[in-house]
């Protein structure tokens, strides 16, 4: 009998923890992570990673299980999380729970990734250089002359992915969302995806609600204490960029607050965008 690999997908503050803790529970399944951030041990308050209550409710993997100073892809968690799926199935389980917004993280676990060219060394030094001098927004407009189909389907404030997305264009000539594989990788195990939404108002008040809720909670002293990592691809990301702009005197916290939240907005409607364009999910309103 195969096992059921059940995917809880949705935007950012969507609420996409608790209900999978609900269904872990109900299943006596671990929580399979599928965030392209939690991962990294230094990052807890600006990724909200479930807290010490929710961790303890069930088993989570890849929470806090890498460091910022690996460069971590989709393709390593192809690597690593399918082998993890089919040894629990093999202990046992009939039914396993992943949870998580990375969409490209959750598509190399259900359609497998093809293989994207080796990193050029030059090239990476050249645009990783752009990224720190210019910004993500510079190399966001490059991408849009060169790619606009990448451009329109990737998180733009994530400046590892649009440094390797214009790389795979440089070396390709293709898109880089071109290298979701057409026809998927056999599994063997059955897959079931669910995104979960709310209404729009209702969720950017929810994601609002939680910016807020993370300065509370030090996100402002964490993005301090990660000052030496911060040429890492893993901080250029949301709520970690602004707060640097803050730290660096460019911006009021005011002002990065309110950018926190429009960016986080804008990066919830790219999700639910993504999982629109896929027939096989189930949507689930809250």
């Amino acid at each position: 009998m195969r096992g059921r690999l059940i995917v809880i997908a949705g935007p950012t503050a969507v609420g996409k923890t608790d209900y999978s803790i609900s269904l872990a529970l109900k299943y006596g399944s671990p929580v399979i992570s599928c965030d392209s951030r939690q991962i990294y041990r230094e990052m807890s308050i600006g990724t909200a990673v479930p807290d010490a209550s929710q961790l303890s409710a069930v088993k989570h993997y890849f929470i806090h299980s890498h460091s910022v100073m690996q460069n971590y892809t989709a393709g390593d968690y192809e690597i690593e999380a399918v082998p993890l799926i089919e040894k629990l199935f093999a202990e046992g389980r009939d039914t396993l729970i992943m949870s998580g917004g990375s969409g490209f993280y959750i598509d190399a676990v259900c359609n497998g990734l093809d293989c994207l060219p080796d990193a050029d060394p030059v090239m990476r030094k050249e645009l990783t250089s752009r990224l720190k001098e210019e910004g993500v927004t510079a190399l966001a407009d490059e991408l849009k002359r060169i790619d606009p189909a990448s451009w329109a389907a990737i998180d733009r404030n994530n400046g590892q992915r649009v440094v390797r997305a214009i790389e795979v264009f440089r070396q390709t000539g293709k898109p880089f969302v071109s290298f979701r594989l057409q026809a998927p990788k056999e599994r063997s195990f059955d897959i079931e995806k669910y995104c979960l939404t709310r209404p729009r108002e209702e969720l950017y008040s929810r994601i609002d609600s939680r910016v807020l809720k993370m300065i509370d909670e030090g996100l402002v002293d964490e993005v301090r204490s990660l000052t030496t990592y911060r040429g890492r691809p893993a901080l250029r990301t949301v709520g970690y960029s602004e707060i640097f702009r803050y730290l660096d005197g460019e911006i009021p916290l005011e002002e990065a607050i309110q950018l926190i939240q429009r960016n986080t907005r804008h990066y919830a409607k790219k999700q639910l965008t993504w999982w629109k364009r896929d027939p096989s999910v189930k949507w689930i309103i809250l």
